[in-house]
């Protein structure tokens, strides 16, 4: 039976955490100083603070759906990860906090073209209430209100766990967690689906796509499984997680890797050939604006950078059994996940130009960099505190030592 106390983090997590909080203070100044410069200052720095807050809200989401998925699975992976996963998904509350921006410009009637429609687009009239800023700010805080249970309710069982004295009583709670997992993760989806819709996809209110939510489903769960390897591969050779991670642990993390960044490529390309095939004006303008004045550069550099570089290492056994390496695609392909981001967000259309098309050169703004810094900063700061408040495994979880067995075997 593992005694909790030698499962704490290491003290260098209080410096790096410094260090976090010294870069997002400074750019959040930065960022707040040059959106409120002019009212069209403004309006893009909302849109690059929904960047930041989407990538790394996103990390938080994401672990929420893989949180989920290995109690569903089980298996060693999903042990030596749980509670760098749990330490995100409690990143929730400073999340919402972040989101508060947003929710302000929306209320502002700046931010989203849609809080500019008249009355008599076809839009708002199909849509009514529900195209209102009232409506929008209150279906957010229904995302946030579910996201805050399951988050709630699988780090209250796994701290009650680490509290047992036996392994029966501790199985209890893995049941539970398990028990509500199944159900949970179909709301999940549909929470992450109606949450992004909003959020990101009525930038543009006359565009629309079946395939949306699940794009972020995986792409919240690829950019979480990835910082989480980061993060693992940094504590490996360090006490007390060089006694319990192993070549094998990262072995299936990378293939884990392997197979998102492959469902990432084919539900971007379900959502293109079923777009190019219907043919609708209504829904290839979306497209044709990402292949013209300079927005296809990223879309070839997401192909062959986000899909086909990672996939071809990852196909690599020995590679995948390397901690460090394993890790340096995993930041890679983070920083790609933020390329990603910005390819989705930053071409809609804008109140400050009237809905019309603008370039790479001209849509792109340096606070495109400092708001992700920013938000950035300000959640691994939190994260890292929140990393150090409960021990970095399971202790009394049942399949703890076979899971550290596994990972040491050949």
């Amino acid at each position: 039976m593992a005694d909790s106390s030698n499962y704490q983090a290491p003290a260098e997590l209080d410096r790096i955490r410094t260090i976090a909080l010294g870069a997002g203070g400074i750019g959040l100044i930065v960022w707040a100083i040059g959106a409120y410069l002019n009212h069209d200052a403004f309006e893009q720095g909302l849109r690059s603070w929904l960047l930041g807050f989407i990538f790394w809200g996103g990390i938080t989401f994401g672990s929420v759906g893989l949180l989920i998925l290995q109690y569903l699975t089980g298996g060693a992976w999903g042990v030596v990860i749980r509670r760098i996963l749990e330490a995100s998904s409690r990143v929730l509350p400073l999340v919402i906090v972040l989101f508060l921006p947003l929710a302000v410009g929306v209320y502002l009637h700046t931010g989203y073209e849609w809080t500019h429609l008249p009355p008599t687009d076809h839009v708002v009239e199909h849509r009514g209430w529900f195209m209102t800023t009232s409506s929008w700010i209150l279906r957010s805080a229904i995302y946030f209100a579910l996201f805050y249970v399951m988050v709630h309710l699988l780090n209250k069982w796994g701290g009650e766990q680490d509290k047992t004295t036996n392994y029966e009583d501790a199985e209890t709670f893995l049941g539970r967690a398990t028990a509500f997992s199944g159900p949970t993760m179909v709301i999940y989806a549909l929470v992450v689906t109606f949450a992004v819709v909003d959020w990101v996809m009525m930038l543009d209110p006359h565009w629309f796509s079946t395939m949306w939510g699940l794009l972020f489903v995986i792409g919240w769960a690829l950019s979480c499984l990835c910082f989480t390897v980061t993060i693992l591969a940094w504590l490996s050779d360090k006490a007390p997680m060089n006694r319990v991670v192993g070549r094998r642990h990262f072995h299936d993390l990378g293939k884990l890797m392997l197979a998102m960044v492959m469902v990432w490529a084919y539900f971007n390309f379900s959502q293109f050939l079923i777009i190019w095939s219907g043919n609708i004006p209504e829904e290839t303008g979306w497209y044709i604006t990402r292949m013209s004045m300079g927005w296809g550069i990223i879309g070839w550099i997401l192909v062959l950078l986000h899909f086909a570089f990672p996939f071809l290492l990852l196909l690599r056994q020995d590679l995948k059994r390397q901690a460090r390496r394993l890790a340096s695609i995993a930041i890679f392909i983070l920083v790609l996940r933020l390329v990603d981001m910005f390819y989705l967000i930053s071409p809609n259309p804008r109140i400050a130009t009237h809905g019309e098309e603008l370039s790479l050169a001209a849509s792109f703004s340096w606070m495109d960099i400092v708001a992700p810094i920013a938000v950035g900063g300000i959640w691994l700061w939190f994260f890292f505190g929140q990393l150090a408040k409960r021990p970095l495994v399971p202790v009394m979880d049942p399949f703890l030592e076979k899971a550290i067995e596994h990972g040491h075997g050949h």
